[in-house]
């Protein structure tokens, strides 16, 4: 496949040629614009672009009026709402704010749009919050939500938005694009591609993180050399303490930037002392960078779990004589030796496992008793 460039305000949407030409026939056409949207599709695969590209073709005056596409996209017209969240789910306190901004006109666009880009993060008490703004939404509103899969969301959400489904790029297609985003060598390019399971953004990252390749790698082998219990609670906690540093570095940055802006905001220089009045201001927004905090640290053990899984559904592959389509064929020789010397049922009892632990941690199960679980089912075969 071969992307051709869209148009301005879609030119960064990579790939997804039908579901372009789907909204800017919505944009243009009053006829065939529903009121509320649901964009899915894997992660990496540009859901929450489209999203923001649709709402500046709405918003705009015509296709001629880039200078509100461009204010749009930039985050700053006041006729476009979003929610993105860097917390484990969205709060009914955010929510009731959508919804009340929903029913305000357009001031200066011709909509008034809203987009939530982790709609799937929503409770079920939080989704029920949207129903009735999604049920008689006012004539110039149109929301927009961002999901994996229509199944992240409650039946009574589905049932009132228009599903809009992203393809999944090709791994070669990735590979391309990274290269003409990074100017990564093909080949790194190609693995990021391949590791990554075609996440375009995880793959721009392994492709120019030389140690988050390592990182990676370095997990998968981990997993590979466990052989009891004792080595699955030392590997379990090498990759908890690995996921924690993983996650302080993504957001030491931004959280000293937040806290610098706030002290100038209310004028209290670097290093004075914050007067009792304001301790609360700073109180609250400590709060919300230890929640980004846990869920930034939960996003790392997902992934660490998901390049798992793609071990062991090599394995698999291995096992069905399948072998030309690994996701890891760099351990190749490894993965062989393990195809033969388990049987399959070995094999899909790990994956299991896998999916549990998934779950486990969704309800807040400790990630590393979860993760020591799981490893000992790896060297053992049973689960314990």
């Amino acid at each position: 496949m071969t992307a051709t460039l869209a148009p301005f305000p879609w030119t960064d949407v990579w790939g997804q040629g039908d579901a372009v030409e789907a909204l800017r026939s919505a944009a243009s056409d009053p006829a065939s614009l529903s009121h509320a949207w649901l964009i899915t599709g894997p992660p990496g695969s540009g859901r929450s672009t489209l999203a923001y590209a649709f709402a500046a073709a709405l918003i705009a005056d015509g296709p001629d009026d880039q200078q509100t596409m461009r204010q749009v996209l930039a985050g700053t017209h006041p006729d476009v709402t979003a929610l993105r969240t860097d917390k484990v789910i969205i709060t009914i306190k955010e929510a009731r704010a959508l919804v009340e901004r929903s029913y305000f006109a357009p001031s200066a666009g011709r909509y008034r749009v809203i987009v939530v880009e982790d709609a799937d993060r929503m409770v079920e008490r939080t989704s029920n919050v949207l129903l009735k703004a999604l049920e008689e939404p006012p004539e110039k509103t149109v929301w927009v939500l961002c999901a994996p899969s229509e199944a992240d969301l409650l039946p009574t959400i589905r049932s009132r938005v228009r599903p809009l489904r992203l393809r999944e790029p090709d791994v070669d297609d990735v590979a391309r694009l990274i290269v003409e985003r990074t100017g990564a060598d093909a080949s790194v390019a190609e693995q990021a591609a391949r590791h990554s399971q075609r996440h375009i953004g995880m793959a721009q990252r392994l492709a120019t993180d030389d140690s988050a390749r390592s990182r990676r790698e370095g997990t998968l082998r981990s997993a590979l050399a466990v052989r009891g219990v004792g080595s699955a609670v030392e590997v379990a906690g090498e990759i908890i303490q690995a996921a924690t540093d993983d996650a302080k570095a993504l957001t030491a940055e931004r959280d000293a930037a937040e806290r610098a802006s706030l002290l100038r905001t209310v004028g209290i220089a670097e290093g004075q002392a914050v007067p009792p009045a304001l301790r609360a201001q700073i109180a609250a927004l400590e709060d919300d960078q230890k929640k980004r905090a846990t869920r930034s640290l939960r996003d790392g053990i997902d992934r660490v779990l998901t390049d798992l899984q793609s071990m062991f559904r090599d394995v698999v592959m291995l096992q069905y004589g399948r072998g030309h389509d690994l996701i890891n064929r760099e351990l190749g020789e490894e993965l062989g030796a393990l195809a033969t010397a388990w049987p399959v049922e070995r094999t899909l009892v790990v994956l299991d496992h896998l999916a549990e632990t998934r779950e486990s941690l969704e309800r807040n199960v400790a990630p590393t008793l979860a993760l020591e679980s799981l490893l000992v089912t790896v060297a053992s075969g049973r689960k314990p």
